[in-house]
């Protein structure tokens, strides 16, 4: 009997599975009703991967700057880079860094486009436009900062004897050798160093070099000749009478004559008399030195015996020897000091 209903039961789905193949067709899939199918929805292809940026052939440089297998916006990155480095300016002990960006501008995309375009290996240049008003202008403000005068030296007395100040020499730089090696590190992307020279300025008057200088102590009645600061010579000499004084200051020797002539100067002492040709008795000896001091001058006499007195009517009187041998060591120009003691 339980073997009966199994039976029963097996043939049961039996049945009910051919229903579901029958529904479903022959190929076992769902089918609608009507004569209209539905078909899976179309997929969309995915878009083509952009094609890669071109590079720049191995081995090409712009202006030293390597941009082998670079595209162009990273070649204009790594020259603009290298290019924005400072150039070293040097003067002395100092260096200044000069920015290339206010003083030229690189043409980066137009050497980009040359390196795309070259054979590997080569090197392309960079073009650069320069502002040669700016560069110059750098350089006149730098030398103006640097650029200084000689100084000369300066005389005056000391307890009365000569002192000269100290001389310092100046310095002017070169301008304009500074721009062009500027403008030159710029065109052609160099950052080597810019080494700024400088001329020297030599005071024409120095300590070394000032000359003979006379200092006349009218009351002891000596006449020293200094070379700079140093004592060259010492003389007697004789001076102007208390009515007729040699006049104390700072004068200068203006007038230099051998064997001169002697005219009487429009004084009372000298009314009525004549001039006197150059000679043994000319009252200026052989040599007249003639100072900036009106009518006042350093002559040789051939009244010896009066040396060492106030004797004259304010010139200063030296032995004739002494007188020529001054007169070949002093120029016009020779300062003069007359001072008392």
């Amino acid at each position: 009997m339980l073997a009966g209903f199994l039976l029963l039961l097996c043939a049961l789905a039996g049945v009910l599975s051919a229903s579901v193949l029958a529904a479903n067709g022959p190929l076992g899939f769902l089918q609608t009703t009507g004569t209209t199918t539905t078909t899976p929805p179309a997929t969309t292809a995915p878009p083509p991967a952009p094609a890669p940026a071109p590079q720049i052939p191995p081995g090409v440089t712009i202006s030293g700057v390597s941009v082998a297998y670079m595209s162009a916006d990273e070649a204009e990155l790594a020259v603009g880079e290298a290019f924005a480095t400072a150039l070293p300016v040097r003067f002395a002990k100092r260096t200044f860094a000069l920015d290339p960006s206010r003083y030229a501008t690189p043409q980066i995309r137009r050497a980009i486009a040359y390196a795309l375009a070259a054979r590997p290996g080569t090197p392309v240049r960079l073009p650069v436009t320069l502002r040669r008003d700016r560069v110059a202008a750098w350089s006149t403000a730098l030398a103006k900062r640097f650029d200084r005068s000689a100084v000369e030296s300066t005389l005056r007395l000391r307890k009365l004897r000569p002192w000269l100040s100290k001389d310092r020499p100046g310095r002017v730089l070169d301008r304009r050798t500074a721009t062009m090696a500027i403008l030159d590190r710029l065109s052609t992307h160099s950052r080597r160093p810019v080494v700024v020279k400088a001329k020297a300025l030599k005071p024409a008057v120095t300590r070394t070099s000032y000359g003979p200088i006379i200092v006349i102590r009218r009351d002891s009645k000596g006449l020293y000749v200094y070379n700079g600061m140093r004592l060259w010579r010492t003389f007697g000499v004789a001076t102007g009478q208390s009515s007729y004084p040699t006049p104390v200051g700072r004068w200068s020797i203006v007038t230099m004559q051998r064997n001169p002539w002697w005219y009487p100067p429009n004084s009372d002492w000298a009314r009525g008399e004549k001039p006197v040709p150059p000679g043994p008795g000319n009252p200026l000896g052989t040599r007249w030195m003639g100072l900036s001091a009106s009518g006042v001058g350093i002559h040789g006499t051939p009244d010896s015996a009066s040396i060492g007195y106030s004797a004259s009517h304010g010139c200063i009187r030296m032995h004739i020897p002494s007188a020529e041998w001054l007169f070949n060591h002093v120029d016009v120009g020779t300062p003069v000091f007359v001072v008392p003691g």
